[in-house]
């Protein structure tokens, strides 16, 4: 499923995976949310609630433009550069196009909704 990031009036594209927590965060959309700087690697935001876990990884390691779902906190933490395994964390998509859009320091609005085909 493809879905847009709008940031004052910028957008990038994202591809969500097929996995249960993509599909239940797909579900919320379209969302707006503000967006932070978290550890200088990733941008976070709060969601209305949190995620299904269902068959979900225990970690992952993450590369540059991977939207994630950090479920201890419930949040989302999108990768503007890779890290190292973490636990908890959790697959949701991947940015295609536009990743300096949302690399730009926090904290901003985002708007997320899906791409109709």
């Amino acid at each position: 499923m493809k879905i847009r990031l709008i940031i004052n009036e910028q957008v990038a594209t994202a591809t969500l995976y097929g996995n249960a927590t993509a599909k239940d965060f797909a579900s919320l959309l379209p969302l707006s949310v503000t967006v932070t700087d978290y550890d200088m690697i990733e941008r976070v935001s709060d969601l209305p609630r949190k995620l299904s876990l269902q068959g979900a990884p225990e970690g992952m390691a993450p590369v540059a433009g991977e939207l994630t779902h950090y479920a201890p906190w419930g949040n989302l933490a999108i990768f503007i550069q890779p890290r190292s395994y973490s636990r908890s964390l959790v697959p949701l998509g991947k940015i295609d196009e536009g990743l300096s859009i949302v690399s730009q320091h926090g904290p901003y609005k985002m708007r997320i909704e899906h791409v109709e085909p």
